[in-house]
């Protein structure tokens, strides 16, 4: 149990080392070997309380709470299941992120929604696609709990009731990623957690994610990339406009050369007099 507690705690946050302040970097490694890295951009939208100026009624207000750099982070791995905690401020602030390995079975689908890129749909059903036909191995984000206190008051003003909160997903499925592989995805992707503050929906907002929490070959390397459907879109729109433009490049050349060389050979080919007269002339 000792050696399991130390090997849990062989952790290291590498944040410094990301060029975007708002980014931050997280390695587990247990027995001198990376088992876990995850790489995002993070902020929580946490809807609270205050009182109105009669002191009688109720105001919402919204915190954005963003993940601070120089977070504190606990990590486990295991064959099947891995676990990230990141805390901050104190401990005002507390996300914790559950992976789960599975093989799927033909048309397993989750039920999570959310939000990417401004349209709302089922992660798993997008993102899973590709993975759940057979029994492929594939991993998964499987649950999100995030614990905030609104008595911290750097983002919470004159909370009513203020204390501690715990929101959580409900049947998440999210960054669904074949087995081996590496999660990544720039978009930015919403997900809704259900506080324990009269049930208030907090949403987590995550950008440039690149993640993986199984099945790392080298130390301190992610794997090949599994991009994200909202990536691949983005690509192919920025791609196809190239392509279209080298295909119709393509084609004008080839009807320039087509039409020199039919003037060349037109040009080149005798000219017959249709005026007899002129016959005269020729010889």
């Amino acid at each position: 149990a000792a050696a399991r507690l130390a090997a849990e705690q062989e952790v290291e946050n590498l944040s410094g080392l990301s060029p975007n302040p708002e980014k931050d970097i997280f390695v587990v490694r247990e027995n001198r070997t990376t088992c876990l890295m995850a790489e995002f951009a993070a902020k929580f939208i946490v809807p609270y309380d205050i009182r109105a100026s009669n002191h009688v009624d109720r105001i919402t207000e919204q915190a954005d709470i963003p993940l601070s750099r120089g977070a504190q982070m606990k990590g486990k791995c295991s064959a099947n299941e891995s676990e990230l905690e990141i805390s901050w401020l104190e401990q005002a602030y507390t996300l914790k992120l559950f992976f789960l390995k599975v093989r799927g079975a033909r048309g397993w689908w989750g039920t999570e929604h959310g939000r990417i890129g401004g349209s709302s749909l089922a992660l798993s059903r997008q993102e899973g696609h590709n993975t759940s036909r057979g029994q492929e191995a594939f991993w998964r984000l499987s649950r999100i709990q995030f614990t905030y206190d609104t008595s911290e008051r750097t983002y919470f003003k004159d909370a009513v009731n203020p204390g501690k909160h715990t929101a959580s997903s409900h049947r998440l499925s999210a960054l669904v990623t074949p087995a081996g592989k590496s999660y990544e995805c720039q978009a930015q992707q919403t997900i809704s957690l259900i506080s324990s503050d009269q049930q208030k929906p907090v949403q987590l907002l995550l950008s440039e994610v690149r993640i993986q929490p199984f099945d790392i070959a080298a130390d301190f390397v992610f794997s090949e990339e599994h991009k994200c459907p909202v990536d691949q879109r983005e690509q192919l729109e920025e791609t196809l406009p190239l392509i279209l433009g080298l295909i119709l490049g393509l084609v004008i050349v080839i009807t320039l050369c087509i039409y020199h060389i039919h003037h060349k050979l037109t040009a080149n080919q005798v000219q017959i007099p249709r005026d007899r007269s002129q016959y005269k002339h020729m010889g």
